[in-house]
């Protein structure tokens, strides 16, 4: 399967979920990365008009979620989140932040991925690590 009919799939399995509402767009993957992009908008923002830190973990975890499961046997196995940290390092109020996921160790039962959410002037705005149990499909 082609690079461009993957990402049509992910964006049909994103549609009517905290993804689709958030507005995460995911643009490109490779082997050992995956990027993806947000709107600053009514639906990121908190009350004071930033961007909501909750959004920037959404945006992390979209992104490294979806990185694990390229590496797994989705016939078989599942990728869950056991763990997630943030650390908010910019403030952002318009525009679109930038994501990208790199593992730190893809292991049979664990991964590892960092996030790192940049503005549009490519300064960082988030740093992201899931952990990621992987799991055998029950169903």
């Amino acid at each position: 399967m082609d690079k461009k009919q993957a990402l049509k799939i992910i964006h049909k399995k994103s549609e009517s979920t905290l993804v689709s509402a958030l507005g995460i767009k995911i643009t490109e993957f490779g082997d050992d990365y995956i990027c993806g992009k947000m709107p600053v908008d009514a639906r990121t923002k908190q009350p004071f008009g930033l961007l909501h830190g909750g959004a920037s973990v959404a945006l992390a975890e979209t992104l490294g979620s979806i990185g694990a499961g390229n590496n797994v046997d989705l016939d078989k196995y599942s990728v869950v989140g056991v763990e997630i940290n943030a650390s908010h390092l910019r403030s952002v109020r318009k525009g679109w932040v930038y994501g990208k996921a790199t593992p730190i160790r893809i292991g049979r039962k664990i991964q590892v991925w960092e996030i790192n959410i940049r503005d549009e002037k490519e300064k960082m705005v988030c740093k992201s690590r899931l952990t990621l149990a992987v799991i055998k499909r029950h169903d």
